[in-house]
Order: C-alpha cells, then structure tokens, then sequence
C-alpha cells in the first residue's frame, strides 16, 4: 500500500509550535507514513536525529510575535496572512499530501481548502469554543497601571470586541478568497480545520457538546535533542530538585529574579534559558544550561517552574509534578486556570512578580506536609497516561484515508 503523504506545516514564532509538530511526525509510522515537515529557518538544530529535512516556510519572527502579545494588538495583519496563503499554496503544492496537519498556521483555513487538501488543526482545548473560560487580564499595559480587580472587569467587558479585531484580518483574507467569514470570535479563527486536534485532556479543560470533528489527543510532549550538560550527574541528591524554564515565550527579565528568589531555599536548582540570554550571576544552589532535555528534567524535579504554557506544564504533569506557573500572555493564564482549577499547580502574574511571592509559591508546593498540590499532579499524570498523542494523529490518518478511498 502507498505510504500516505503527511505534511506538518508549523507557525514558527515559539518553539512550542515547531516541537509539536516534530514529535507527532516522529511518532508516525514511517512504514505507513511519509512525513514532511515545514517551518522557517533557524530552527534545525532541533530536527538533529530526527531524520527529517526541514521544508523552509515562512514566518514573522518571535519578536514581533512576542511585542504584538505584550501590547495586545493582533498578531497578524491582512497583508501577512496573505503572503502567508501564497507560501502555503507554494509548499502545498511542492508536496501533494494526502492530509496537511497545522500548529497555530492560521493562513491554512484558506490555503488548504484553496489547494482542497484535508486539514487537521493542532490547538490547545483551552481556545476552544466548546471549553468554557473565565477569562482574566494577562500582562498587558492595562494592568500595569490600574489594580488588577478592576482590570480584571475591564478586560473582560472589552474581551468581546478584542477577539473581534483580532479576527478580522483572517476573515478578511477569507472573503478575499471567496471563503464565508468566521465570525468576530477568535476562538472561532483558531479552530477552523477540517478537524481539530486539542493537545489536552478533558480532565483540565472539559468541553460541552464537541462536535464530531474536535477531540483530545492528550499531551504533546517534546525535548530538544541536546547533550546533557556536566553538571547534570554531579546534583545534590539530598535536596528537592527545581526545574526552572521561562521557555521561548517567557520574559527575559524573570529567571534572574527566579534564581535569586530560590538562592536562599535548601533545594537544587536546575535552569534553562531556551537560548535566551544567560542570567548573569548564578546563585550557588543553581545550574544553567541553554537547553535542558524538559521531559527528564521534570521527571528528576520535585518542583517545575515556568511560564505557565502547556509544553512545559504538560512535561510536569505527566510526570506527577506540581507546577509554579509565571504567566504573562493570556494563552498562559488560560492553561493555568486548567492546573490551578485541577489544584496542581500555583499562578503568579509576571508582571506584579516579587522574589518574596516566588519563594512563598515555592515552599508551599514543596512542602511535604501538605502534598494536596503533589497528588493533584499524579492524578493527572494518570489522566495523561490514557492517551497516546501519536495514536490519536495515527486514527485520524487512517479515517481520512479511508473515507478517501470510498468517495466515488
């Protein structure tokens, strides 16, 4: 039987988006199987071992990303999305798959269907419109200058008509191509697939009345392909591990007032930059490295934190250890409500952070005489056990090929 043509397509402005998508095409069957994966330069060091050939896409960078979320402002203009739609189509049709599967490539609403290609959309269950939320302000520059009670009611009496705004651009680029607009609810945007895949589990963020084409898949889990670092088998084993990671989206500013709020606590520090810059002065109870192996890392941890993203978060609950999550942006604060609601797991705002709440956070997720946090977490990590992200991908594969082989 012929191999079925898979083609990842990844947005390329966190590593999380292009770790995702690396980790489900090294989990399909490569007998059954033919497995492309496209995103922009500057991440191949990451498919080393992988055995497969990054297709170059293209994406704005991290930076812009990262300012337009800051500010709240859309990501994404008209004018992108469409160069974005003519870059797809050039890869689509380069490839000819069988099935296009998307992390966070919104542009594939419209190329996808304009190349009539099935298309299979990565999104954490948290955007959901079937997954109800209780939306809270994230860092943006309302909270910094009113107190976050009252901000909090602003944001969400503005939320409406921010989502809108930021939908128009895709629905825009849609009515161009002679697709009907999406609506003015964002959720709406980053969920328009042929089917949709949340890289979650029901547990954290339960969904009512989900439609035939959106189902969990469970945790997407994914490490860099770096050597270990020296100091990796010389740790104190007498002491609680902390596994420190702002990731790629984190701000730069937060681990040095991380490591220094736990310089005084009787516990090992374990820290990685995600290729930012290093921390400067490192406390004598830490180590740093740019990349660690995440997935190892939380399993020697007794304590992860980081910014409160799902990859990470999901490193740390598959393995039963509870999370300090130092939000910034609302998809953060979105994941975290799923593990403060499940109690495994503890927020502070990254924008109001002091040293003193951070060791605070800390000592009471580490202490032994209150392990509520510790067994939320292993409840969950059974929950997590239950799925198989690739199996999920897998199944879906092979419905898509058949019902492909039955059409007339």
């Amino acid at each position: 039987m012929e191999r079925q043509k898979i083609l990842f397509m990844a947005e390329a402005v966190t590593l999380a988006h292009v770790g995702r998508p690396l980790a489900l095409a090294q989990a399909l069957d490569p007998g059954r199987y033919a497995v492309d994966v496209a995103c922009a330069p500057g991440y191949d060091m990451f498919f080393k071992g992988s055995n497969i050939e990054p297709l170059r896409l293209h994406s704005i960078s991290s930076e812009r990303f990262l300012a337009a979320l800051a500010a709240g402002k859309p990501v994404y203009d008209a004018a992108t999305l469409q160069h974005y739609v003519a870059d797809d189509l050039r890869v689509l049709n380069a490839v000819r798959p069988h099935v296009v599967v998307g992390d966070f490539r919104l542009s594939l609403s419209v190329s996808a269907r304009l190349a009539g290609i099935p298309y299979i959309g990565l999104i954490n269950a948290y955007w959901s419109p079937y997954v109800r939320q209780r939306y809270r302000v994230p860092a943006l520059p309302l909270a910094r200058v009113l107190p976050i009670a009252l901000a909090d009611r602003l944001f969400r009496l503005a939320r409406p008509l921010a989502f809108a705004l930021h939908s128009m651009p895709l629905n825009r680029v849609r009515r161009a191509h002679g697709l009907p607009a999406l609506g003015p609810d964002l959720r709406r945007v980053y969920t328009d697939a042929d089917h949709v895949l949340y890289a979650d589990i029901p547990q954290m963020f339960p969904a009512t009345a989900l439609p035939d084409t959106h189902a969990y898949m469970g945790a997407v889990t994914w490490s860099p392909p770096t050597p270990l670092p020296a100091w990796w088998h010389e740790l104190d084993g007498a002491k609680p591990v902390v596994y420190v990671t702002l990731g790629s989206s984190g701000a730069g500013q937060v681990l040095p007032r991380v490591l220094q709020a736990l310089a005084t606590l009787p516990v090992t520090v374990i820290a990685a930059t995600a290729g930012g810059a290093s921390p400067g002065v490192v406390p004598a109870n830490a180590r740093v490295a740019p990349y660690l192996p995440g997935a190892a890392a939380a399993r020697r941890a007794q304590l992860v934190v980081c910014n409160g993203g799902s990859p990470t978060c999901q490193q740390a609950l598959v393995a039963g250890v509870p999370v300090l999550g130092i939000a910034g942006n609302l998809d953060q604060y979105l994941n975290m409500a799923g593990v403060v609601g499940c109690g495994a797991g503890r927020l502070l705002r990254s924008d109001r952070l002091t040293e003193a709440a951070v060791r605070d956070a800390a000592l009471a997720l580490l202490d032994q005489t209150r392990p509520a946090s510790r067994a939320a977490a292993l409840r969950l990590a059974g929950h997590f056990a239950g799925y198989d992200a690739g199996r999920q991908l897998a199944l879906l594969l092979d419905r898509l090929r058949t019902a492909e082989q039955a059409a007339p």
